[in-house]
């Protein structure tokens, strides 16, 4: 049940870093952010910026994945409780 519990999170988490990638690429499509302060317009994020935003990204994903599997494999749990 352990490993059963690892790989969903880790497929989850794959899976809604994916989509979360895929909502930030079209967000910034659609409404372009304004320049911090001090910026200019039309540079791209530093290194330290985008790992960050990786990072937060990862943590995300997986803080949701969790958040499912800790429903999915409960839920499953209290259904086999309640059949007998």
């Amino acid at each position: 049940m352990i490993k059963t519990s690892l790989l969903i999170m880790t497929v989850l988490t794959v899976l809604i870093a994916m989509l979360l990638s895929w909502r930030e690429r079209r967000m910034a499509v659609a409404r372009p952010a304004p320049p911090a302060r001090g910026a200019r317009r039309g540079r791209a994020p530093g290194l330290i910026a985008r790992g960050k935003a990786g990072i937060d990204r990862w943590m995300t994903a997986a803080a949701i994945a969790a958040l499912l599997t800790i429903a999915v494999l409960g839920g499953l749990h209290w259904l086999r409780v309640f059949q007998q």
